[in-house]
């Protein structure tokens, strides 16, 4: 309960006991109180005054109550993102604030425990059987499996990432409750209040965790530019390289545990807030799914353009490009650009070369697959036991695969062969015929004529990349914080 009183907001807590917390006794509740203060000066000492015993007419303690400096309003971030007013400035001093708490936070086993992938899984597989347990099913069933399901397989797939996470010291005693509503943007910078204190466990996350609360609200508020920009902000103070799909997995928890929140209040007659769940809901799959950790080969014969449209995917998608002409020369000691021609299967293009280049190649997706990177291979990928290998690694990292091979006529495969000058590739017209002998089909790839303009046959290959939501409403496959 709010007492407002002037310039003074007094706080009290109700004798409840709800479970996971326990206010029935007037000792509990001292305590709770003295915490609130001492964890919301973190971010806000000049608001939390302090703590004030309330007594009776024979001096024993009543109550406590916590004493707060009173906020206008209307300077709530949430009141001035509604209304368009420029926040950015003051976003831009919150992210620095909470990177700041952050960067002095504690570190042990006990707050290191809880930025576990197990600790995520948990938290996760608990809210939906919380939905699920409702008597009153308020969000869809196919959309809670899908996010269900997208959210165990990044899990499942990403256990090197957590664990360096965790390793790098990114777990932190943080706010745990970042909302607009309780930021106020003051002439002097702004104030973060009501951090949560009743439990420490879900104040001890990642801190990207931590930040993609606020980024999820302001993107709930519609303001999906500056919750980008916040989350770029708080990267930028934090010094944190997290990968993209760390980002939106992150925005997708803080939303669906919005929308369970949604859904209990809906189950207490609040009829408004069966919306604001399935806008949630919507909010969280589509995170997950900008988010999935993609593995995409583009293979082809020579001449055919994979190289280029591989470069071109991974620029459009934002993420790490291998190469097998870059590797092979790599693995033999020499310089990308330093020719190596030879006849075919002869020099570093020898069976066992070959086998080990792909070997290679394979063993560094599966590193950057594990830490949340999507990875591009660009490989000729000619033969079925390598791609069959490609198809184990993207099941044991439980990661998307999406297969391209490159086609264009013989007349515009040789052209290209016969102008080819200081690249790293050092396959002729020779090589060419005599890979095209010992090709295998591919039946699993998407074919994409590159005897087209370039733009042209870098939308055909999105296309296919993105195939997989082609049935799901646009809002829902995509975010501002998608990469590219």
């Amino acid at each position: 309960m709010v007492i407002l009183l002037g310039d003074h907001a007094f706080k009290l807590k109700k004798p409840v006991d709800l479970g996971f917390l326990d206010f029935t006794t007037l000792e509990a509740r001292r305590v709770m109180c003295h915490k609130e203060v001492e964890l919301n000066r973190r971010l806000a000492p000049d608001v939390y005054e302090g703590v004030a015993d309330v007594s009776g007419p024979d001096g024993r303690v009543r109550e406590h109550l916590v004493v707060m400096r009173r906020m206008p309003d209307e300077r709530r971030l949430s009141a001035l993102v509604q209304s368009g007013a420029p926040v950015e400035d003051a976003l831009c001093r919150v992210a620095r604030m909470i990177a700041g708490m952050h960067a002095r936070s504690p570190h042990s086993p006990r707050i290191d425990e809880q930025g576990s992938g197990q600790a995520l899984r948990s938290r996760w597989t608990a809210s939906f059987r919380e939905v699920r347990a409702l008597p009153e099913a308020v969000l869809d069933a196919d959309v809670l499996g899908e996010i269900e399901g997208l959210t165990l397989r990044y899990l499942d797939g990403r256990g090197p990432l957590f664990a360096a996470r965790v390793a790098e010291g990114r777990i932190v005693d943080g706010h745990g409750d970042l909302l607009a509503d309780d930021i106020f943007c003051l002439d002097d910078g702004p104030r973060i209040l009501d951090c949560l204190e009743f439990d420490d466990r879900l104040r001890f996350v990642d801190g990207l965790d931590d930040a993609a609360f606020l980024a999820m609200d302001l993107e709930r508020l519609g303001a999906p530019r500056l919750a980008e920009s916040f989350l770029c902000w708080y990267a930028e103070f934090s010094g944190d390289p997290s990968p993209p799909s760390l980002w939106h997995h992150y925005v997708a928890y803080r939303a669906f545990v919005r929308a369970k929140v949604a859904c209990l209040r809906h189950g207490q007659g609040d009829d408004a807030a069966a919306w604001a769940a399935r806008r949630l809901a919507e909010l969280t799959l589509g995170h997950l799914q900008a988010g999935e950790v993609t593995l995409v080969l583009v293979g082809g014969l020579p001449g055919t353009g994979k190289s280029t449209l591989a470069a071109a995917v991974a620029d459009r998608l934002g993420c790490t490009l291998l190469t097998s002409d870059r590797l092979r020369k790599e693995l033999a000691g020499i310089s990308p650009y330093q020719p190596a021609a030879a006849p075919f299967g002869e020099g570093i293009y020898r069976a066992e070369s070959t086998e080990r280049t792909y070997a290679e190649l394979l063993s560094r997706a599966e590193r950057l697959l594990g830490l949340g990177e999507p990875v591009v291979v660009d490989a000729s990928w000619t033969d079925a036991a390598h791609r069959a290998a490609a198809a184990c690694l993207a099941r044991r990292t439980s990661t998307h695969l999406t297969a391209l091979c490159c086609v264009a006529p013989p007349e515009v495969t040789a052209e290209r062969l016969a102008r080819r000058v200081g690249g790293i590739s050092d396959a002729d017209q020779a090589i060419a015929a005599a890979m095209t002998a010992t090709t295998t089909p591919w039946p699993d790839a998407t074919e994409i004529d590159t005897d087209a303009p370039p733009e042209r046959t870098l939308e055909r290959a999105m296309t296919a990349i993105h195939a997989r939501w082609a049935d799901v409403p646009r809002r829902f496959r995509r975010s501002r914080m998608e990469p590219g």
